[in-house]
């Protein structure tokens, strides 16, 4: 499998926001530096626990202080854009960073109430997904009623986001997907996977390709893995409590607080949903993971309250990859 990393600009507890995007920048020219395919970014809109709400100008940042590792958006959330806008963004990406762009498309709303009518968002509002990326497609390929620019003569390839559904206008629009959560727990996933790659329509050629997103952290034993992805583990817990996705904590705070046993059971819940461990621990995990997915491509969105801990586990996991090989 390829190997890409997906990185949120997650805040830390105590230090300026601004930071986290520093933070991506240099975490991009390391991954670049041991190996990686490509480097995602995110879009997420007044959540207190995440800095990066606009890909294109993140992308910009690091595609000015790398060279060849592939610039991705994991993803634009297509629900809050025209379609052209999007298009002219990536082109003038593309056009700055020439052959190195991937669009990432989601279809998440505004992350609560006040940001959804922020975002100008109802849940009631049709869904446009699947046209507007039949329409944000012919921008990037020029056969659109309006020329996009700049033109480039190059098409940037688009990957679909895809829960059960998304999965599905996948396969319609002959998209590749980028598949996580709880479609990854699922005993189904095999035959998810299946359907998918079966009722996929070609498109000037295209194949079916999945790449599966999950939080994989390596460290020198499983313990030491376990407390550095604790972090992240808790503040989702916490989110469900309190109705806000909070900054990273350090671990020392984090088992120094209170800890309800609903928090509890989330971080013990989310702990063992994510790929942990030992190089040894991860390669098994992940060698079982290959086999039931065939996938194509690994999208890690490792994140810990220690930055050198975590590009201590980006190196690691790079190694880690190298020497997977489906059972």
């Amino acid at each position: 499998m390829r190997l890409s990393l997906l990185d949120r600009s997650r805040t830390r507890s105590g230090r300026p926001e601004g930071e986290a995007l520093h933070g991506s920048v240099e975490r991009a020219v390391h991954a670049e530096q041991v190996g990686y395919d490509r480097f995602w970014v995110a879009e997420h809109h007044a959540v207190p626990g995440i800095a990066s709400g606009s890909p294109p100008v993140l992308l910009a940042a690091v595609g000015a202080r790398t060279s060849t590792i592939r610039l991705g958006s994991g993803g634009v959330m297509l629900p809050h854009h025209q379609p052209l806008v999007v298009a002219e963004q990536l082109l003038m990406l593309d056009a700055l960073h020439p052959g190195r762009l991937d669009l990432g498309l989601g279809r998440s709303l505004g992350f609560t109430p006040p940001v959804r009518r922020a975002l100008r968002q109802d849940l009631d509002d049709p869904d446009t997904f699947e046209p507007d990326l039949v329409e944000l497609r012919s921008y990037l390929e020029g056969t659109a009623p309006v020329t996009a620019r700049p033109v480039t003569g190059r098409v940037v390839p688009m990957h679909v986001l895809a829960t059960g559904r998304g999965l599905a206008v996948a396969a319609r629009l002959g998209l590749p997907v980028v598949v996580g959560g709880p479609i990854l727990a699922s005993d189904d996933l095999g035959a998810t996977l299946a359907s998918y790659r079966r009722d996929f329509r070609p498109h000037h050629g295209s194949e079916p390709r999945v790449t599966i997103s999950l939080d994989v952290t390596v460290a020198d034993d499983d313990a030491t893995a376990r407390e550095l992805a604790l972090p992240e583990a808790w503040a989702m817990a916490r989110s469900r409590q309190t109705g806000e996705f909070p900054p990273l904590e350090p671990v020392a705070a984090i088992r120094a607080a209170e800890w309800p046993e609903q928090v509890r059971r989330r971080v013990e819940a989310a702990l063992d949903d994510a790929v942990a461990g030992s190089p040894a621990t991860v390669r098994r995990a992940l060698e079982r993971l290959a086999e039931r997915s065939g996938a194509d491509e690994l999208l890690a969105s490792t994140s810990t309250y220690d930055r050198d801990a975590l590009l201590a586990s980006d190196a690691a996991l790079a190694e880690v990859m190298g020497a997977v090989t489906p059972r």
